[in-house]
């Protein structure tokens, strides 16, 4: 007796082995790919938070006053592209009330202008493509993806080094869970600044090169597990200047208890994780899941088609005609 194959069973299993072979397809290479850090970044981050700081104007220090923390991160496409890393150019100011909005960063309190290279799988510095400054860690302006409960070394710009933050467990940001990371930084010398000397209680030195010191009574990072994105950030900076060879803070440039990331910025930042995250999830872990699961059903259902759905069909060879007699 002769059997034909149902042609649904034949569709089912051929869907089946597509979806066995596209399920490891997306865990092990479209997956990796699409986990990679972003060269066409434009984003702008802003800190809040109440302080003191060195008002030129008045020749002293004023205090609680608002400060703001302005980054601006954009991605060097091109050069990003050349050498296969994250280039990103990132600018920060600092200001008062009376400095913002400002047409020129350089109007402001304090002003950097920095270049960051890497590598976007790992994250780790890439000392290339006219990085400025030379940095180390493993976590900057954002963190590893797939991020650990665990110890990172973060660089700190100001402090010019490594900032050990430890994990604290979990905190809620706008409704979204993320890994808190804390730290502090001790006071340490960043580097010197010509001065009047009475500025630092050296009045009969006209010109001095006093001391810049700098610490954080607190960091505070909020990130998200799968990205490393930093949804939330507050810190407590403090920057003073001293006399040479001094023990003691004589002038205050600019200090706050803490400052932290707007409502805005936070929400944005959640937005950007929360999207970002779903989707690395869906190749990683929910795409792969369904594809087996629906492969397996696939392929019983083909194989169930394929025993029972055979019809068989008469063989001439063996075929006996039967005579009824009559009666």
């Amino acid at each position: 007796m002769r059997r034909n194959a149902s042609p649904l069973s034949l569709v089912l299993l051929g869907a089946r082995v597509f979806l066995l072979v596209l399920a490891p397809l997306l865990v092990h290479y479209v997956q990796p790919h699409a986990k990679r850090t972003p060269i066409d970044t434009d984003a702008t981050t802003v800190f809040t938070g109440t302080g003191s700081y060195f008002d030129t104007s008045e020749v002293e220090t004023v205090e609680d006053r608002t400060i703001t923390i302005t980054r601006r991160v954009r991605g060097d496409v091109a050069d990003s592209e050349k050498s296969g890393n994250a280039v990103w150019d990132v600018s920060t100011s600092v200001d008062h009330d009376g400095t913002l909005p400002a047409s020129d960063p350089r109007d402001a309190l304090q002003w950097t202008l920095e270049r960051w290279v890497t590598d976007r799988s790992t994250n780790e510095p890439v000392h290339c493509c006219e990085e400025s400054p030379t940095f180390d860690g493993e976590a900057y302006l954002k963190f590893p993806f797939d991020v650990e409960r665990r110890s990172y070394r973060w660089w700190d710009s100001t402090l010019g080094g490594v900032v050990r933050l430890a994990y604290a467990g979990e905190r809620e940001v706008q409704g979204y869970s993320g890994y808190l990371f804390t730290g502090e930084v001790e006071p340490a010398r960043t580097g010197v600044r010509q001065v009047p000397g009475v500025l630092v209680g050296r009045k009969k030195t006209p010109q001095v090169l006093a001391e810049e010191w700098y610490s954080n009574s607190g960091i505070e990072l909020v990130v998200d597990r799968r990205t490393g994105r930093i949804i939330n950030a507050a810190i407590g900076p403090k920057k003073t200047l001293r006399a040479p060879g001094s023990k003691k803070d004589a002038v205050v440039l600019l200090e706050s208890g803490r400052v932290e990331f707007t409502e805005e910025t936070q929400r944005e930042q959640v937005e950007l994780a929360s999207a970002d995250s779903e989707r690395l999830a869906l190749l990683g872990t929910t795409a792969p899941a369904g594809a087996a699961a629906v492969g397996g059903v696939l392929a019983l259902a083909g194989v169930v088609l394929l025993v029972r759905g055979r019809r068989p069909e008469p063989d001439e060879e063996n075929t006996h005609m039967v005579t009824i007699p009559r009666t």
